[in-house]
């Protein structure tokens, strides 16, 4: 996709506000420093409408004379607890914490976009919304800013958001229609049993071999009772049990992930999770305490809004396959119709290979000039009539 000329000029910044902002990572709703950066940044273009929403979000307007809609573009702004090894010069100043998941990029490609609306107001339609949500990662910000009123408040009626992602090369521009990303859930088991000397078992309730049993029994509920045709995800990364290696424990605590595409799917698997353990949790005379954290939903973008999205790219779009990777700005198309996606900033000759999440993961900014070119273009593609309207 060709860039203009006017959004290459804003290399310089975007450069500067990725670079500035990946040395201040912060964890989801402690972003104060990344709120006061972004409003100083703000304020600089001369924005007239900034408002604070919850203690670490923002909300820029833009408003017009020329007739239009009201769209939004949102970016996450928060970081990940982990230690950075990028070995980059602006590398994270807060020790433990990075921006891993290329938050600086979308905070960067935001505000490039917004400096271009305040230096270019004859692009500009209806009203527009920038929305710099925190706490993506977790517990989840977008359903926080939609509580505010956001939507509501300001009367939007579509959605836009991107993701940088090194799993398409630079240059590409990827969504779907519908289902993009999956709904996900947090799993917590805890077995308990009764605890033995290990030289004694038959006097105690093995909660590890109950738990070993658990793990088996429930990985058959993906392959048994969901549709073949169907995707689900049941994953256990922790599990905690016991103090000595003679000493048979009498509770064991399990922590996973479920996802999945379709709500019936993960209310399946919900119902099949808590059948399973705690029937076998009996077998093994244990029994089995199942809670879940529902966490986000679906990311089903609007076809119609897929379409534009396509039109405007031209030859650089690209269909993404369906990922069970999660993002809460799926909790805004649970309200209005959205689009969701990727930009690609895969570059093997420079080492931009590692993925999201990857202590190592990293991109050139030029990427983002992408995101601000796409953004411009729906302002106008996303005004024109569609079939329905």
């Amino acid at each position: 996709m060709q860039v203009s000329q006017a959004v290459k000029e804003l290399t310089e910044d975007v450069v500067r506000f990725r670079r500035e902002l990946h040395t201040i990572p912060e964890l989801g709703l402690t972003e104060f420093k990344t709120k006061e950066y972004l409003l100083r940044q703000l304020q600089s273009f001369g924005i007239k409408e900034i408002y604070p929403v919850i203690e670490t979000g923002l909300i820029a307007v833009f408003r017009s004379d020329r007739p239009g809609k009201t769209l939004a573009f949102r970016t996450d702004i928060d970081a990940l607890p982990i230690k950075e090894e990028t070995g980059v010069s602006f590398v994270s100043k807060h020790e433990g914490k990075m921006h891993a998941c290329g938050h600086d990029g979308h905070m960067a490609t935001m505000l490039g976009f917004a400096k271009y609306l305040a230096t270019h107001p004859e692009v500009i339609r209806g009203t527009i919304v920038l929305i710099f949500q925190p706490a993506e990662e977790s517990p989840g910000g977008a359903q926080l800013m939609i509580d505010e009123g956001i939507l509501r408040d300001f009367g939007v009626e579509k959605i836009v958001g991107l993701h940088v992602f090194p799993d398409f090369p630079e240059g590409v521009i990827a969504s779907r229609k519908g289902p993009m990303m999956a709904r996900n859930g947090e799993i917590n088991l805890t077995i308990n049993g009764t605890s033995a000397h290990g030289a004694q078992p038959h006097q105690g309730h093995d909660a590890i071999l109950a738990a070993a049993a658990i793990i088996q029994g429930l990985h058959s509920i993906i392959s048994r009772n969901i549709s073949p045709l169907s995707a689900g995800v049941i994953t256990f990364g922790k599990i905690h049990g016991g103090d000595a290696e003679n000493i048979i424990p009498g509770k064991v605590v399990l922590k996973g992930t479920m996802r999945a595409f379709e709500d019936e799917v993960y209310e399946t698997m919900t119902r099949r999770i808590t059948t399973v353990a705690q029937e076998i949790a009996k077998g093994y005379d244990c029994t089995a305490d199942v809670e879940f954290e529902h966490l986000y939903r679906v990311v089903d973008n609007d076809p119609e809004m897929v379409e534009v999205l396509e039109k405007v790219v031209g030859e650089s779009y690209r269909e993404t396959p369906p990922y069970m990777l999660a993002e809460d700005f799926s909790m805004y198309q649970k309200e209005i119709p959205g689009v969701f996606f990727f930009v690609g900033t895969r570059n093997e000759e420079k080492g931009y290979v590692h993925p999201l999440h990857s202590s190592k993961m990293n991109f050139d900014e030029k990427n983002l000039l992408q995101g601000i070119e796409c953004y411009v273009r729906l302002i106008e593609a996303l005004n024109e009539p569609t079939d329905k309207e």
